[in-house]
């Protein structure tokens, strides 16, 4: 009898010692470990409606003779409708968590975006019961995605076609899809990174020298297995001609789908500084071709990739205020018009933006809501690399408003000074700040920068 009582003496010691370790090890658990990198990624195939417009071209090969008065077809009004898919375009999804600060950048084979389709991704994201992230979205500016989806009636008679409900429902399904597969695919992983020289494949639409850079962020399991790449390089999404009436995602998607055969993991394409680059070749055998080429370009730099010793994600924000935004007469018709003459734009484009940057240790990319001009982008990635040691530039992301340049370039009328709206010293003013932004990110851990004013950068 006593012996069995001591037993029932040592066992309720011994209970209250492992409840007493239980208390003391549940707060050690709950500690975030702001070191520590969770990854998951998906690749999710939108399901566009048959028959949507394609975005890019504004030209007769692509456009009704009449527009659709009778409503003869669903989802076009100004455009033919698409004939099919050249390739499947989708939604890729990588969402990176440290220690509370989350990330989701979701790439799309589509022209571009607006803020207002942006804002729509994260309102979705956030009914989706998500948890809050810092949302890039990145258009690879493929000429050959779906148009239908932007809610502007200039645009869209531009090179989007009008707003159709069934285009851009289908599309934010698919951002939203692809999210929230690769956020439930979460695990720990290590990241890497790497610059590599891409080939010759390019020209420059301002005879400028261009940036051959390939920025390639490798993401792997603890295990080493792949789990998720990423590549930023400047290349003009046409590569296919206006006669091409197939949903395509253009050498970029080639690209992208020939490394997701080769590692088995969705490959995200981000464009670079692309407003005076283009691609040297053209065509359909040319946009395969290519395609295989540059993804043994970003393969060579998958295998280069230099672990990040510490993977902590920062993010910083900097709102930028822009002067009204015009149409120079002068820049579109060629010279043939007085520098004075413009046309007001401030029912279509907004008077100020916000850039953002984020950064995964000692690499960085800045989000750029247009189209770039190398060398402006080249002035970003070498002011960054100071704090940092690799630096890219996000290009077509989160909103699109239009062409950025030197001002010594917007003097020179052509195509793409055309289609900078903001004037000619708002490129360096928005790159001064762009820059600075990952200067800060590079010596802080994240935060809100202070308001940027570019408005008296306007002008003829």
């Amino acid at each position: 009898m006593q012996n069995e009582v001591t037993r029932g003496r040592r066992l309720a010691l011994l209970l209250g010692v492992v409840a007493v370790l239980a208390g003391i090890a549940v707060p050690v658990r709950a500690q975030p470990c702001v070191d520590c990198l969770e990854a998951g990624a998906a690749r999710v195939a939108f399901r566009v409606p048959p028959g949507a417009p394609l975005a890019g071209y504004g030209s007769l090969a692509r456009r009704l003779l009449i527009p659709d008065l009778l409503d003869r077809y669903p989802h076009t009004f100004w455009f033919k409708p698409s004939d099919g898919e050249r390739d499947a375009i989708a939604a890729r999804a990588l969402v990176l968590d440290t220690g509370g600060r989350r990330l989701a950048w979701v790439t799309v084979d589509l022209i571009a975006v607006d803020r207002a389709f942006t804002a729509d991704a994260e309102r979705r994201l956030a009914a989706a019961g998500l948890k809050p992230a810092t949302l890039v979205l990145s258009a690879s500016h493929t000429h050959s995605g779906p148009g239908a989806f932007v809610d502007s009636a200039v645009l869209g008679w531009l090179a989007l076609d009008r707003l159709d409900r069934a285009v851009r429902e289908a599309l934010l399904d698919g951002v939203v899809a692809a999210v929230r597969q690769a956020d439930a695919a979460r695990r720990p992983a290590r990241v890497g990174v790497a610059v590599v020289t891409a080939p010759p494949l390019t020209v420059s639409r301002l005879r400028q020298p261009l940036d051959p850079d390939v920025l390639v962020l490798r993401v792997t399991g603890a295990d080493g297995r792949p789990l998720a790449l990423l590549w930023n390089y400047a290349i003009h999404g046409t590569m296919l001609s206006p006669s091409n009436m197939r949903l395509s995602g253009d050498v970029m998607g080639e690209t992208s789908s020939t490394l997701e055969r080769d590692l088995g993991v969705p490959a995200l394409f981000v464009n670079g500084a692309v407003g005076d680059v283009s691609p040297a070749h053209h065509g359909d055998r040319a946009a395969h071709d290519i395609g295989i080429e540059l993804a043994a370009t970003v393969r060579h730099g998958w295998s280069e990739a230099t672990p990040v010793p510490r993977p902590v994600l920062s993010v910083a924000t900097r709102a930028v205020a822009l002067p009204a935004p015009r149409l120079s007469a002068k820049n579109c018709l060629h010279g043939w018009a007085p520098r004075a003459l413009t046309v007001p734009l401030g029912s279509v484009f907004p008077r100020e933006t916000t850039l953002t940057a984020v950064a995964i240790g000692n690499a960085a990319w800045v989000v750029f809501p247009g189209e770039l001009q190398t060398r402006l982008g080249r002035v970003i990635k070498d002011a960054a690399r100071a704090p940092l040691r690799y630096a890219g530039v996000a290009g077509v992301s989160n909103d699109y408003l239009g062409y950025f340049v030197t001002a010594a370039d917007y003097a020179r009328p052509g195509y793409v000074t055309c289609a900078s709206l903001y004037g000619p010293a708002t490129g360096e003013c928005l790159t001064a700040a762009a820059a600075g932004l990952l200067n800060g990110l590079g010596r802080d851990d994240g935060r809100t920068a202070a308001r940027a004013a570019c408005d008296g950068a306007g002008g003829g």
